[in-house]
């Protein structure tokens, strides 16, 4: 049985924003989608996750995000099972549900 995938909404993650609370963002996308649309400098490709884990934090929440979910979600999942980690979240529905909630004149990479 696959554990479930942890997820996070962008309401939740605004709320731990403005809470204080430590955690990191984590961009998977593209660096063509990196390039028109970004909510951090963190930025490793999907592609090279695994190969590169050393350099994802293991000390505090970690958000991973793409441009809708899936991937994301695929990411942290991989990371969970051969890596074992066990703080990254999934941001809900991606940068889309991000910019929708936060900022819906911002362009979508």
């Amino acid at each position: 049985m696959q554990t479930p995938v942890p997820t996070v909404t962008p309401r939740e993650v605004h709320q731990w924003q403005l809470d204080g609370k430590e955690f990191s963002f984590l961009d998977i996308r593209e660096i063509h989608e990196v390039n028109v649309s970004r909510l951090t400098e963190t930025h490793i490709p999907m592609a090279f996750c695994l190969s590169r884990n050393a350099e994802i934090p293991r000390t505090h929440p970690v958000v991973v995000y793409c441009r809708a979910g899936a991937r994301s979600a695929a990411t942290v999942s991989a990371l969970m099972t051969k890596h074992g980690f066990d703080n990254l979240f999934s941001l809900e529905g991606g940068m889309t549900a991000w910019c929708a909630a936060f900022s819906p004149e911002e362009e979508v990479g």
